[in-house]
């Protein structure tokens, strides 16, 4: 059970949802260049290039999370902070996550990655429609912890990723979530290259309503052997 705290039209509320679908949007980009950039980053640790984009993986919906602490099996797994899309009863939302994906599994096969670690979310929910029309001006960020030091990890305007109409437009399942339906919609390129890292922080800004969401998350690797 996920719990989102909501803000729409000057209003707050808390709802409660039980995620009946996942489905994680790859190769999202609008800008050609950046998605020949991000594809090159994964090929750099071996993972194959996509054989068409935008790519549509479905996963648990069990692996949402929204603890402040994140077990992964071994040390090759890293995070992506993403724009997210929660379809509820009364309409679409967007919200924040990470695509926290085993690097070393993607190399075998992208969708078994999806699947081995837990993708945190976080609990803030904004109106789809409410941002919509400022969709390019809100600002995705990240800070990764690595050897002990905070860095800034990915950076950028949402006018690097496609829309989440365009996304849905797209999507072999046709344009309408159903309520309980989470998608991921794609991220930014890695300032530095992909890599693990011990914590996970990530905002998404609203420049024009002055609003900000977070989260973030401790990586607890677990050995491999017990």
């Amino acid at each position: 059970m996920l719990t989102f705290h909501r803000e729409a039209a000057g209003r707050r509320d808390t709802i409660a949802l039980a995620p009946e679908a996942l489905v994680i949007a790859g190769w999202a980009g609008r800008d050609e260049a950046a998605i020949r950039h991000h594809i090159e980053e994964l090929a750099a640790i071996g993972v194959p290039p996509p054989s068409s984009v935008p790519v549509y993986y479905r996963a648990a919906a069990a692996t949402l999370t929204q603890g402040g602490r994140l077990e992964v099996l071994g040390p090759d797994s890293s995070g992506e902070a993403e724009p997210v899309i929660v379809s509820l009863a009364d309409g679409l939302w967007l919200g924040l996550g990470s695509d926290h994906t085993d690097r070393k599994a993607e190399t075998i096969g992208i969708a078994l990655s999806k699947q081995l670690c837990g993708k945190p979310v976080g609990t803030g929910l904004w109106r789809l429609d409410e941002v919509e029309p400022h969709w390019d001006d809100l600002v995705l960020r990240a800070h990764a912890t690595i050897d002990g030091e905070r860095v800034l990890y990915q950076e950028g305007r949402l006018t690097a990723l496609r829309t989440p109409r365009d996304l849905l437009a797209r999507r072999p399942g046709g344009p309408d979530l159903a309520p309980g339906t989470v998608m991921f919609g794609g991220t930014l390129g890695a300032i530095g290259g992909i890599r693990p890292a011990s914590r996970f922080e990530m905002t998404l800004e609203d420049p024009v309503l002055g609003r900000t969401l977070t989260h973030a998350y401790d990586i607890a690797v677990l050995p491999v052997v017990a």
